[in-house]
């Protein structure tokens, strides 16, 4: 799968508690990147409704297939304990 890094600054860490706050930060660094929707689906693989389903929050998309977006996008999930810094 193709990168298409992000434009943000490297040192980028979000905390993400709950789809809603994945979801506004793929459609934030997607539309950063100057892709539409129906882009990034293509890149991703996946049909249009996934990528408009992340964006919006859905709670029971795929796993798998969220985090082949994330790194697509040049972004990966790391667990940590509340309160570490990183």
């Amino acid at each position: 799968m193709p990168n298409i890094e992000s434009t943000a600054s490297p040192s980028l860490a979000v905390p993400v508690r709950h789809s809603e706050d994945l979801g506004k930060l793929v459609r934030q660094l997607r539309a950063e990147q100057g892709l539409l929707q129906i882009d990034l689906a293509g890149l991703a693989g996946t049909g249009n409704r996934f990528i408009v389903d992340l964006e919006r929050g859905k709670p029971t998309l795929q796993l798998q297939k969220v985090l082949d977006v994330l790194d697509l996008m040049g972004l990966e999930v790391v667990v940590r304990r509340k309160g570490e810094s990183s």
